[in-house]
C-alpha cells in the first residue's frame, strides 16, 4: 500500500525572514534564524518518543478497515419506505360512498291501512297538453290569427319622440343626429377597366397553380416575363431621361457663370474709361441741397399706410384661395359624377357575362394614395416542386382581401400609421392652502 505522510515543518505559506540589513553582526552565519528547523526536530522527537516516525510506517499501522459499520445509526436514523405512485393513487378513497353492487330490497307490502294520498305530478305534460299539441303539430287550429303588416318600420331612423324638456332646461339647444352622406345609399363601381363588378374573391387562371398545365403555365410564364423586361426597359429610360436633365441643367448653370463673369468685367471696363467724367459731374452735384429728415410721425404714418396695405393684400389673397379652393372640389365633385356615369354606361354596354378583371384597371389611385399592386401568382420553373409535401404555400389572404375591396370600390386606399400622435398633458401639483378659509 502507498505511504501516506503527515506534513512536516512550516505548512504556512512561504515567506521570507524580515532581515532589513545584511551589513551587520545580525546577517552573521551565527546570526541566521533556524526557528523552522529547530521546530521540525522537536516534532521528529515526540513522534520517535509516541511510537515511531510516521512518515516511515506503513498505511495498515495508521489506518483501519470498518467492514461491520455502526449499529447505532439504524436506530437514530429509522429508514423510511416509501411506496409507488399507483398505489397512493388507490389507496386515496373519495368522500362520496360508492354505489353498492348489492341487489336492493322490495319494499314492505304490509301496510296499516292507511293508504297515501296520490298528489299529481306537475312537472310533466298532461294527456289534454298533449293531444292539443300533436293537433297543432297536424295544422288543426282551434283559432286562427290573422297576419297584418306593420304600419311602421322598426329599423327605420325615424326620430324618437323625446320627453318633454323641463322649464329651466328649455333654453339647450335639440340634440342633433348625425345625416348619412348621399352616397351610402349609391352603389358601389368598380376599378375595373371594362366597367363591370369584380368579383370578392377573384378565381385565377390555370397558370397560377402550383401544379398548372404546361401550355397555360408556358403563356403565362412568357407573358409575366415581358411584363418585367418592359418595367425595366421604363426604369432604365426613366434614369436616362434624368442623367440627360441634369447634364443639361449643369450645362446651362456653366454658360450662365461664364455669361455673368464676362458681363462683371465689362462693366469694369466701362467704369475705368468714364472715371474722369463722372469725377467731374460729382464736383458739380456737391452744392446741390440735401433731402431734410423725415419726422416721427411721418414715419409713423407711413409704416401705418404699409401694414394696411399688407393687411388688404394679405386679406385679398386669402378671398381668392377659398375660392379657389370651393372651386376645386366642385369640380372634383363633378368629375367624380362624370366618371361614375360613364362607368355605368360602359357597364351596361359590355357583355352580360363577362366580369370585370382586377389586373387592369381604368385608374391606379382611388383617393389620396395610390392603390397596392397585385401580387404575382407564378411559381417560378425552378420552384415548381412534384410533391405536396415539398410545397410551400405563399400569398397573404389579409392583403388579398384589403385589395379586393380597394378595386371594388367599397373603400378608400389608406396608409399605414404605426404611431398615433397623443395629446401632450401637464401635470401640476395644486396648491391645496388657496383653499383654506377661516371660519366665520
Amino acid at each position: 500500500m502507498p505511504v501516506l505522510k503527515a506534513p512536516s515543518g512550516n505548512i504556512d505559506a512561504p515567506s521570507q525572514y524580515k532581515q532589513p540589513s545584511r551589513k551587520g553582526k545580525k546577517a552573521w552565519r551565527k546570526n541566521v534564524d533556524v526557528t523552522d528547523i529547530t521546530k521540525g526536530l522537536d516534532q521528529l522527537n515526540t513522534q520517535k518518543i509516541i511510537g515511531g516516525v510516521i512518515a516511515e510506517k506503513d498505511s495498515a499501522d495508521l489506518f483501519v478497515l470498518d467492514v461491520k459499520g455502526d449499529a447505532s445509526i439504524t436506530k437514530k436514523f429509522p429508514k423510511i419506505k416509501k411506496g409507488l405512485k399507483s398505489d397512493e393513487i388507490l389507496a386515496a378513497r373519495s368522500a362520496v360512498p360508492a354505489v353498492p353492487m348489492r341487489k336492493r330490497p322490495a319494499h314492505d307490502k304490509t301496510t296499516d291501512g292507511v293508504l297515501p294520498v296520490k298528489r299529481q305530478r306537475k312537472e310533466y305534460v298532461s294527456g289534454k297538453e298533449l293531444s292539443r299539441l300533436k293537433r297543432v303539430a297536424d295544422g288543426q287550429h282551434d283559432s286562427t290569427v290573422d297576419i297584418v303588416d306593420a304600419a311602421f318600420d322598426p329599423w327605420a331612423d325615424e326620430p324618437q319622440p323625446e320627453p318633454e324638456k323641463a322649464v329651466e332646461l328649455a333654453f339647450l339647444p335639440e340634440k342633433e343626429k348625425p345625416k348619412k352622406p348621399k352616397t351610402l345609399e349609391q352603389q358601389s363601381i368598380s376599378l375595373s377597366a371594362n366597367g363591370k363588378p369584380i368579383p370578392a374573391v377573384y378565381v385565377p387562371k390555370g397558370g397560377a397553380s402550383y401544379n398548372p398545365d404546361f401550355t397555360e403555365y408556358r403563356e403565362r410564364l412568357i407573358e409575366e416575363s415581358e411584363k418585367a423586361v418592359e418595367a425595366e426597359k421604363k426604369r432604365l429610360a426613366e434614369l436616362e431621361a434624368e442623367r440627360i436633365k441634369l447634364e443639361a441643367a449643369a450645362r446651362s448653370a456653366a454658360e450662365a457663370e461664364a455669361a455673368e463673369a464676362r458681363a462683371d468685367l465689362s462693366e469694369w471696363e466701362d467704369d475705368s474709361a468714364w472715371e474722369g467724367f463722372e469725377s467731374a459731374g460729382e464736383e458739380l452735384n456737391v452744392k446741390a441741397k440735401r433731402p431734410r429728415r423725415k419726422t416721427q410721425a411721418e414715419r409713423n404714418r407711413i409704416k401705418r399706410r404699409k401694414e394696411e396695405e399688407r393687411r388688404q393684400k394679405h386679406e385679398a389673397a386669402m378671398k381668392a384661395k377659398n375660392a379657389q379652393a370651393e372651386r376645386i372640389k366642385q369640380i372634383a365633385l363633378e368629375v367624380a359624377e362624370k366618371e361614375r356615369q360613364l362607368a355605368l354606361e360602359k357597364a351596361e354596354f359590355s357583355d352580360a357575362e363577362e366580369i370585370g378583371d382586377d389586373e387592369k384597371l381604368r385608374r391606379k389611385q382611388f383617393g389620396r394614395y395610390r392603390l397596392p399592386e397585385k401580387d404575382l401568382e407564378l411559381v417560378l420553373p425552378d420552384e415548381l416542386q412534384d410533391s405536396l409535401r415539398l410545397l410551400k404555400p405563399e400569398g397573404n389572404l389579409l392583403k388579398d382581401r384589403y385589395r379586393s375591396m380597394l378595386v371594388r370600390g367599397k373603400m378608400e386606399a389608406r396608409r399605414k400609421i404605426p404611431y398615433k400622435r397623443l395629446a401632450k398633458t401637464k401635470i401640476t401639483e395644486k396648491w391645496t392652502y388657496k383653499d383654506f378659509q377661516l371660519p366665520a
